[in-house]
């Protein structure tokens, strides 16, 4: 198990994606909260995705289609500093497609906020490919806002373990933790179905195989807290044999799900698997993927 990453991971700006749906506003309210706590700047995004639709619509519709754009984010920037009135809010009408849009204003180190479904420019989000693409392919944070807002707090974040290799990404889910001042919690699932009739069909031996997993998650939770010395991390290895129900059960008591996003074996860029799918479409709190080597490549102070 090795980690390049030997200083807390700095938390970048904050890009949120807003339509006119609930969602998004609740996403909204949720990103200026998160910006708050990073103390960094907010920035509200439209994709009005007009350099697409001018290809069928006429320039009255266009210039309609703008207008509304303007109105949200003002509408959307006069609410969030309402509401924190000492945060840094910037907006942007971007003209093409959600997905280019977001990613282009997050940059290199953003993290990128959407809600769990849209209208307008996000109409597919989270339902289809736009979203899953965002999530998948993406090569910043990106969190989708799932859950009741004004749930009352847990105090926990949880970050969805699958191995040793996921030390470097896990440093952020520490950093999301601290800057709650909240504790975090390494949930590890030893799925008995995929053991059996693969690496052992003995139930001795399926001990022996969660015995390793909680090895490798206690090491990693020391690691993290030589980096995150004030930081209460806890670790839990579960057996059961639905990874994907015990991580969306698992989300109904935390505040911030955290999973790590994988390279593809050709490596063609990361990519999602079911247990993420799953957790993104049926999730409790916000889920936030980490693509691999996000943190990796971080400019540590």
């Amino acid at each position: 198990m090795t980690s390049t990453t030997s200083a807390p991971v700095t938390l970048g700006a904050v890009v949120v994606g807003v339509d006119a749906s609930a969602p998004a506003w609740a996403a909204a309210l949720w990103a200026a909260e998160e910006a708050d706590r990073r103390g960094r700047p907010l920035h509200i995004v439209h994709a009005a995705d007009t350099d697409h639709r001018m290809l069928y619509a006429g320039v009255e519709a266009i210039q309609a289609i703008l207008e509304a754009g303007r109105d949200l984010l003002t509408d959307t920037a006069e609410a969030v500093s309402d509401r924190y009135p000492g945060l840094i809010v910037t907006k942007e009408l971007s003209r093409i497609d959600p997905v280019g849009g977001l990613r282009a204003a997050a940059g290199e180190r953003g993290t990128i906020v959407v809600g769990s479904r849209g209208l307008g420019g996000f109409g597919a989000l989270m339902l289809g490919s736009v979203g899953l693409g965002l999530a998948a392919r993406n090569e910043v944070p990106v969190i989708v806002v799932r859950g009741e807002l004004d749930r009352a707090t847990t105090g926990v974040v949880t970050a969805a373990v699958h191995g040793a290799s996921d030390l470097d990404w896990l440093m952020l889910a520490a950093a999301e933790a601290q800057a709650r001042k909240a504790s975090l919690r390494l949930l590890s699932v030893c799925n008995v179905l995929a053991q059996v009739g693969t690496v052992t069909t003995m139930l001795d031996s399926l001990g022996e195989v969660a015995k390793q997993q909680v090895h490798e998650v206690t090491a990693m939770a020391g690691r993290i807290g030589e980096v995150y010395p004030d930081l209460t991390v806890t670790h839990h290895v579960e057996t059961g044999t639905s990874v994907p129900g015990i991580l969306v059960e698992a989300s109904k008591h935390t505040d911030l799900m955290v999973l790590g996003s994988r390279r593809h074996l050709l490596g063609l860029g990361p990519a999602l698997g079911r247990v993420s799918h799953a957790v993104l479409h049926h999730g409790h709190c916000p889920v936030e993927i980490v693509p691999p080597e996000y943190v990796d490549t971080a400019d540590q102070p």
